[in-house]
C-alpha cells in the first residue's frame, strides 16, 4: 500500500509498503521521523545554497571558502572537518577551478548545515564579523605605534625575544576568529597561567576548599611581594604567594609527571587542541634565578600555608613548570574563549570547566589580573583580564569573546605597553566595558547588534527567509516531539 505524511500544505507519498511492515508503532515512527528529517535538511541546504550563491546554479569552491570564513569561521574549526575533507576529496584531482553545485554542496554540509546556517545568515554573536574585524585591524595598528616599555630581562629566556614582535587573536563563543600580526609564535604564559591553575583547582575541588588556603581580595603589594593577609593566607591566585599554594592543590596525590600531564591535557581541551607546549630552556631559567620565590615558598612554608603533607619544593618546581608552558595568540584566544563561553570550548563543543570554576576565575581577573594596574584597569577597561611577564595580555569579554595579545615591551608595572593600550582602545569604540551597557548609554558601537533589528533594514529576502526557516524549526520541533512519542 502507499503511505502519506502531510509536511505543512503538501503531502509526500512513501513508496508501496506492505501493511504488515506498520503493525510496530515505534517502526512506524521511525520511517516518518526518518524521512520528514531527511526532506527538511534537503530544504534547509538547499536554501542556504542559493542564499550564498545569489540564486546561481554554480559558484566556485574558492568563493565559497571565501565566503565562510567573512563570517568568521576558518577551514580549520574541528566543527568542520567533515566539510572540509568532502572539498579535499573533490579538489584532489581536479585542475583547475573548482565550481560547487547543489550536489557537492550537500554532500560538503550535510552534517554542519546547522553551524552553517547560522553562520551566513549573521545570527553569531557578532553577525556582521568582517566589519568588526576591520576595525580591530586599526586598534592593532594603532597600539604598533606605542614604541615605549622594556623586554623583561630578569628571566634570560624573555630578554631574547624581539620588541617588535606584536600579535592580537580572538575567538568567540561562536568560534569566529580572526588573527592579527605575529601571532603563531610561541611564547610562555607566564602570570598568564594563574588564573588557569585557579580554575583547573576549582574546579577539581570547588572554590569552598580552595580558598581554604588562599584569600579572593587584591593585595595593594607588588606580585612577588612576601606578604599575606590577616588570615596568614595570600591575598589571592593572582600574585606568585597565592599562585604557589593553588599549584599544591592540584592532582596532590599523583606524581610530577602525571601532574604535568594532567595541567597540560587540560589547557589543551581549553585550547580546542590547538598549540600548548613547554619550554624547558625557561622552565631551567626560571629555577636558577627564581630566587624571589624561593624566598616566598619558604615563607609559606613556614606560616604553614600549604595543605598538610605538602612538599613545598615539588610545588615550587610545578609553579615553574606551569610559568613555562607555551602558548601562541591563536590558541591563547581559544582558551580565553572558554571563559567566555562558561566553560565550554567554543570551537569542540566540550564543557572543559564547571560554571563556578569559571565565574570565580573571570571575579578575581577582574579585581586582580593585572598586577598593579588591575583598579585602573577595572576603571577604565572594565573586563577580567590577567597579564605576564612574556608580555601577554590575555582578555576575556564575558558572553561574547576571548582574546591574547601578546608584545614583549612592558611598562614599570609589568604590563604589555601595546596590550594595555589595545585594550583600552577596544572599550572605548565598543561597548564592551563592564558597564557600558547601562540604560540609555549610546555612545559606542556594539558590534552585537544585527542589522535585522532595524525593521528598515530588512529585504524581502531576509523576511522570506526568516519565515521559511521558522517553518523549519517548527518541523524539526515536532519531529522531535514525534520521535518522543515513539
Amino acid at each position: 500500500m502507499d503511505f502519506y505524511f502531510p509536511l505543512g500544505s503538501s503531502c509526500y507519498r512513501f513508496d508501496t509498503l506492505a501493511p504488515v511492515q506498520f503493525r510496530d508503532h515505534s517502526v512506524l515512527c521511525v520511517c516518518v521521523v526518518g524521512f520528514c528529517r531527511s526532506r527538511l535538511m534537503s530544504s534547509m541546504e538547499d536554501l542556504l545554497f542559493y542564499t550564498i550563491t545569489e540564486g546561481k546554479d554554480m559558484i566556485p569552491l574558492s568563493q565559497f571558502i571565501s565566503a565562510l570564513r567573512k563570517t568568521g569561521l576558518l577551514t580549520s574549526d574541528p566543527r568542520l572537518r567533515d566539510c572540509v575533507h568532502q572539498m579535499r576529496q573533490s579538489t584532489r584531482d581536479s585542475v583547475g577551478p573548482v565550481m560547487m553545485d547543489k550536489t557537492l554542496f550537500r554532500r560538503c554540509v550535510g552534517n554542519n548545515i546547522m553551524l552553517l546556517t547560522k553562520a551566513f545568515k549573521k545570527k553569531f554573536i557578532i553577525p556582521n564579523f568582517a566589519k568588526f574585524t576591520q576595525q580591530i585591524n586599526k586598534m592593532y595598528d594603532s597600539a604598533q605605534q606605542q614604541e615605549a616599555g622594556q623586554v623583561a630581562d630578569y628571566i634570560p629566556q624573555l630578554a631574547k625575544f624581539s620588541p617588535d614582535l606584536w600579535g592580537v587573536s580572538l575567538c568567540t563563543i561562536d568560534g569566529q576568529r580572526h588573527s592579527v600580526g605575529d601571532t603563531k609564535v610561541p611564547f610562555c604564559l607566564q602570570s598568564c597561567v594563574k588564573p588557569l591553575e585557579y580554575a583547573i583547582a576549582v574546579h577539581d575541588l570547588g572554590s569552598e576548599i580552595a580558598h581554604q588556603f588562599v584569600g579572593k581580595e587584591p593585595s595593594g603589594f607588588k606580585f612577588n611581594k612576601l606578604s599575606l593577609n590577616e588570615e596568614d593566607k595570600p591575598h589571592n591566585p593572582m600574585v606568585n604567594a597565592g599562585a604557589i599554594v593553588i599549584s599544591s592543590l592540584i592532582k596532590p596525590h599523583s606524581n610530577k609527571a602525571e601532574r604535568f600531564d594532567y595541567v597540560m591535557d587540560f589547557l589543551k581541551s581549553m585550547a580546542g587542541t590547538e598549540y600548548v607546549g613547554f619550554s624547558n630552556a625557561t622552565f631551567q631559567s626560571e629555577r636558577e634565578t627564581g630566587d624571589r620565590n624561593y624566598a616566598i615558598g619558604y615563607y609559606l612554608k613556614e606560616k604553614k600555608c600549604f595543605p598538610e603533607n605538602a612538599d613545598m619544593m615539588a610545588a615550587l618546581d610545578f609553579y615553574f613548570q606551569l610559568c613555562s608552558i607555551e602558548v601562541t595568540c591563536e590558541s591563547g584566544s581559544v582558551m580565553a574563549a572558554t571563559l567566555a563561553n562558561g566553560g565550554i570550548c567554543p570551537i569542540t563543543g566540550e564543557r572543559v570547566l564547571s560554571a563556578e570554576a569559571v565565574r570565580n576565575t573571570l571575579s578575581l581577573m577582574h579585581s586582580c589580573g593585572m598586577y598593579d594596574f588591575s583598579g585602573q584597569f577595572a576603571f577604565h577597561v572594565g573586563l577580567p583580564a590577567k597579564s605576564g611577564v612574556s608580555g601577554a595580555v590575555l582578555l576575556v569579554v564575558p558572553n561574547v569573546m576571548g582574546m591574547m595579545c601578546w608584545s614583549p615591551p612592558l611598562d614599570r608595572l609589568g604590563n604589555s605597553v601595546r596590550g594595555i593600550h589595545f585594550c583600552q582602545d577596544l572599550v572605548s569604540h565598543f561597548n564592551f566595558h563592564n558597564y557600558d551597557n547601562l540604560r540609555h548609554f549610546t555612545k559606542k558601537h556594539d558590534p552585537r547588534r544585527r542589522s535585522d533589528d532595524d525593521p528598515v533594514s530588512s529585504t524581502l529576502t531576509d523576511i522570506i527567509y526568516r519565515l521559511f526557516f521558522r517553518y523549519i524549526m517548527q518541523k524539526c520541533l515536532f519531529l522531535e516531539l514525534l520521535d518522543n512519542a515513539c
